[in-house]
């Protein structure tokens, strides 16, 4: 009827076969349209990019993508899980070029813009089938076989009509601004993408003497970057703060800020002399204007050619008394401060670094790249004697995130999206959205969205969507929202004509306002803005589907790692915000990255990582599916090792497998077909009615918290269940699955234990996939063909409050409390829990019924169970003041606190301080209130009995042990050696066995007093004394050596 259940838990093989019964039978497909003409839930997948590699990050952000949809489907809604692939950008460009043995943008050129182009086609797909393997294998369910793709023209499009939208509002804009350039991509950065590559390094800063003219003194500057110094044209100081001119002792004089004198000047100073001298102290006020001499000559040079005057200092409140000198130096070409103060003074524009990073010829380090500039200039500063120090210093400096090249902040001209002009409206819109955690969504999110900058859209690349911009030498320009209205304008616009470089840069129209040749901009765009316009251009709205647009947006959930609140989270807002004012998303997780054991990240480099496919391949999908859910709120980071991963599939997935296995393993024996019976609430035995009252609470408590997105609140109320099911109800109710016959007990049992395992597989499904498809498949479908295909088909369950028994739940729920304690009892007396003991005391708040006792009593392998409200008899309390906490609040008090606590009825204290968290007296007059923490505190036993308590429950056992106690101990280790050799000997639970005994005539004489028990218990026929055979082995029983042997009975 059922098919054998292994007890083996390595779940890799039943894995695959789940997945092949996926793919055969189209489930995912069916989930799909099974719900057509339901509630749509929409969720966006952000889309991986296919020429990179998926790592252990990835599967953490599969998980979490592929559960609540799985989920939400079960709860009834029609879900369009569309796969989607991040096609363009520089990774690509970068693969490319390694492929080719080329190297920068001059050599890509050299080689042929097409032909690298569909270069770039290729590679887009180097790993696409790496990437199918890896879903298949995690359990990712998504629609891979009509996948949105960057790089199509249709996707392109939406873009292009976005872009024109944005064009029409005025908020796409060429500016020159000082921007985040990579020199070896030759591109500017977005400040989303810059904020992804910041490194800490170790760096020489310079402090720099700057002659003043006209006088024997010099203006005393800081920099961090030495290579921006030959563009120096002026410096600044803050207006407001002081400054002073000092006679130091190395022979100079110094202008610089007062606030700064003591860090910079100190270390001049000796046993006989100060470091400095002040000579006139102003506000920076008093310095605008004056003049020095240039370090550079060529610097002086270009200011002559522009008719600018250069070289004197300026103000701005910017400058700050944190670091330095309070004195800066002005560059306008390589900093968004610089250049502001360059427009206030019109100050000349010297740019001695060309788009490659390299320092101009002009300059005496022509050719050599910026950072490698760095030591040379101040060697050259040095030798002049206007090198003051070159302290090393610690910073955070931005790399570029594609290629690891260090960015330099550069003018040049750049297309922007104006966000600026909307983040009123960011910030209102990201207000509607519920983010998990809110920290992150208010916080982190919230603040770049406050602090918000114009976009730079533009990339001075190849592979990337094209800006949509032609512009005439007369000036005017004009942006194309369609292939249609391209077509119109354009007399040579190829009917198929592919929307990328260098195709499109071909197609030239006519200017409406001078009647000449408009061209394409040779800039292509953000491959950020791609992505963020996934909501739309996945169904190339506007120009189809709008119904499928309007119906999936917003979307209801996304979820990505941290680092895409400056990536992915940010564009889709953006975008959003400009197109349709709203946001694009309902509920965001956030997921913290994945690291290794030490919490350290992981890197190839280190020799930490962890290759995903082996992972799976070792392990199996629903043990990390598992791990990632219950190990910690999803947004902080995760220590990812082996020991954790197992051992959250040994107590939850082992737990519950085992129960399964239990279940089928008795089932078998019997025929139990439980689509033959029903559950009839008034039969059912009051384990039965608790259970079933677990289940719909459980059922309750998972819908709430999936339904809120809690995902290790899920995890830890369906483990909670499973532990209760196996560890409490199977354990309970084993001697009912083992009865003889087919009675309304031994029917109940079977009907309450299908019911919670079909139940828990069904509310554990979008977290563990597999396993709970395959306990479907066995225990529901291979029994009812009617049946739902698969358990991902079938409905949410739904709790019937008729079912839940609150008092019923908190009744067992002290049981299991008193157990607890009991079993602490009996470690802390040394007494095994197979050896009875005759009494125990209980004091709880309530007292249980005799049902209840004579579980207690059951579990814990005691005669008696009596519940007493005062068991102070066998515990006595001693109390002394806790010197640390009390001496500091009642100090004049101690002696006398000291003679009440010596004094006091310590049982009487006790309690006081269980019930009201505090015990209260006067001493001389003044009231004293003492803590459990103000408090040590010395219980002893009473002699014979030991006890365990907390603030709820105290539980004492009487540790006196009778000869029939210490025999029937006896009995039950004779009993558990003969089941552990039953096993061992791989003998069927129905077979009836022969036991033979030697060696031991203590033991021997106790077995034949006892053998009608040992018999009932272990299946035995006959018992033989003195004799061995069979499956033999040797044990000692509480110190008493003995031999037994066990052999099957022929029934013949």
């Amino acid at each position: 009827m059922y098919e054998k259940v292994s007890t083996n838990l390595n779940f890799v093989e039943r894995e695959a076969k789940v997945e092949q019964f996926w793919k055969d039978n189209k489930i995912f497909e069916k989930s799909v349209e099974e719900k057509e003409g339901c509630p749509v839930y929409t969720f966006y997948d952000g889309p991986p990019t296919a020429n990179g590699k998926p790592h252990i990050g990835h599967v953490l952000t599969r998980v979490i993508k592929d559960m609540i949809p799985r989920y939400q489907t079960m709860k009834g809604h029609k879900i369009i899980r569309k796969a989607g692939w991040d096609t363009h950008g520089l990774p690509v460009e970068l693969e490319v070029e390694k492929q080719l043995g080329r190297d920068g943008k001059e050599q890509i050129e050299e080689y042929g813009l097409e032909p690298f182009i569909e270069k770039c086609k290729e590679s887009v797909w180097k790993y696409k089938g790496m990437w199918e393997e890896f879903s298949g294998k995690v359990g990712f369910w998504a629609d891979m076989d009509d996948p949105y793709v960057t790089y199509h023209n249709d996707f392109i499009e939406s873009e292009w009509w976005a872009l024109k939208k944005i064009w029409e509002k005025g908020l796409l804009y060429k500016g020159f601004k000082i921007v985040p350039y990579c020199p070896r991509c030759g591109t500017p950065l977005s400040s989303h993408e810059v904020a992804q590559g910041y490194k800490a390094v170790k760096e020489r800063s310079a402090v720099v003497r700057f002659k003043v003219v006209g006088e024997d003194a010099y203006f005393l500057a800081w920099t961090t970057t030495p290579w921006t110094l030959p563009s120096n044209v002026a410096l600044c100081v803050n207006p407001d703060e002081n400054y002073c001119k000092v006679k130091a002792a190395d022979g100079y004089t110094y202008y610089m800020a007062e606030a700064l004198l003591d860090t910079v000047l100190g270390k001049l100073a000796t046993e006989e002399a100060p470091a400095y001298e002040v000579l006139d102290t102003f506000k920076g006020t008093a310095l605008e204007y004056k003049e020095y001499e240039p370090l550079f000559r060529v610097a002086a040079d270009l200011a002559a050619k522009q008719g600018k005057k250069g070289h004197y200092v300026t103000c701005d409140t910017y400058v700050t008394m944190s670091d330095g000198t309070g004195i800066v130096h002005i560059a306008p070409a390589f900093g968004e401060d610089d250049a502001k103060v360059g427009r206030k003074y019109d100050l000349p524009f010297v740019q001695l670094v060309d788009g490659k990073g390299d320092m101009t010829d002009n300059t005496p380090y022509g050719g050599i790249f910026v950072k490698k500039a760095d030591p040379l200039v101040l060697e050259d500063l040095d030798k002049q004697g206007l090198l003051f120090d070159a302290p090393k210093f610690e910073h955070d400096y931005p790399f570029c995130w594609r290629c690891d090249t260090p960015l330099i902040y550069y003018a040049r001209e750049s297309w922007f999206i104006k966000m600026t002009e909307v983040r009123e409206d960011l910030i209102k819109n990201n207000n509607t959205v519920n983010w998990i955690p809110e920290s992150i969504g208010k916080g982190r999110f919230g603040d770049w969205l406050a602090n918000v900058q114009d976009w730079g859209v533009s990339r001075n690349r190849y592979w990337g969507t094209p800006l949509n911009i032609w512009e005439c030498e007369c000036g005017h320009r004009h942006a194309i929202g369609s292939i249609e209205e391209l077509k119109q304008l354009s007399d040579n616009c190829p009917d198929d004509i592919e929307l990328h470089r260098p195709f499109i840069d071909e197609v030239t129209f006519k200017c409406e306002k001078c009647g000449g040749e408009m061209h394409r901009v040779p800039e292509v765009i953000d491959c950020w803005f791609d992505s963020g316009s996934m909501p739309f251009a996945q169904w190339h709205y506007p120009f189809e589907n709008e119904d499928i647009f309007k119906e999936n947006f917003p979307a209801d959930f996304i979820s990505e790692a941290v680092d895409q609140t400056r990536g992915w989270f940010y564009s889709l807002m953006a975008i959003s915000t400009l197109l349709f004012n709203q946001a694009p998303y309902k509920n965001v997780i956030v997921l913290g990255h994945v690291q290794d054991k030490d919490g350290q990240k992981m890197s190839k480099s280190k020799g930490n990582a962890v290759d995903p496919m082996e992972a799976l391949n070792k392990y199996g999908a629903d043990a990390i599916r598992w791990y990632f859910y219950s190990n910690s709120a999803p947004w902080l980071p995760n220590r990812f090792h082996e020991d954790a991963v197992v051992e959250g599939q040994r107590k939850f997935m082992g737990t519950l497998w085992n129960t399964y296995a239990f279940y089928v393993l008795y089932a078998e024996i019997d025929q139990f077909d439980p689509t033959k019976y029903s559950l009839e609430y008034d039969k059912l035995a009051v384990m039965d009615k608790w259970l079933l009252s677990k289940l719909n609470t459980v059922i309750k408590e998972v819908d709430e918290a999936l339904g809120a997105y809690k995902i290790p609140e899920t995890t830890r109320a369906l483990a909670e269940f499973v532990d209760d099911m196996s560890n409490w109800y199977v354990r309970r109710c084993r001697d009912r699955f083992w009865a003889k016959g087919m009675e309304q007990d031994k029917i109940n049992a079977y009907m309450t234990l299908y019911t919670a395992l079909v139940t828990i597989c069904k509310l554990s499904a979008p977290m563990i996939p597999f396993m709970t498809e395959d306990i479907y498949q066995n225990l529901v479908r291979g029994l009812d063909k009617t049946a739902p295909e698969s358990i991902h088909l079938c409905d949410f369950p739904a709790a019937d409050e008729a079912y839940i028994d609150t008092e019923l739940e908190a009744d067992m729920d002290e049981v299991l409390h008193v157990v607890v304690l009991g079993r602490a009892a009996r470690n802390l007396a040394n007494i095994k829990n197979r050896q009875p003991i005759g009494t125990m005391y209980i004091k709880a708040a309530k007292e249980l019924s005799e049902f209840y006792a004579e579980i207690i009593e059951d579990e814990l392998n005691v005669k008696k169970a009596e519940f007493r409200e005062d068991v102070s008899e066998f515990t006595s309390y001693s109390f002394k003041p806790q010197l640390r906490t009390v001496g500091p609040k009642y100090g004049k008090q101690l002696g006398g606190i000291k003679q009440y606590l010596s004094q006091v009825d310590g049982n009487a204290a006790m309690a006081e301080l269980k019930e009201k968290g505090s015990i209260t007296f006067d001493v001389a007059g003044v009231t004293v209130s003492l803590t459990e923490e103000d408090l040590l505190i010395d219980m002893a036993q009473t002699e014979g009995f030991v006890s365990q308590q907390d603030n709820y429950v105290t539980v004492v056992l009487d540790t006196k042990l009778t000869p029939e106690l210490i025999e029937e101990g006896f009995v039950r280790e004779i009993v558990s050696k003969v089941q552990t050799m039953r096993k061992e000997a791989d003998f069927r639970v129905t077979d009836q066995i022969v036991i033979y005994v030697d060696n031991n005539e203590k033991i021997a004489n106790i077995i034949i007093r006892n053998a009608d028990t040992i018999k009932h218990d272990t299946l035995a026929q006959i018992i033989e004394i003195g004799k061995m055979a069979g499956f033999t082995k040797e044990w000692n029983i509480n110190g008493e050596k003995v031999t037994f042997g066990v052999t099957q009975k022929n029934l013949d």
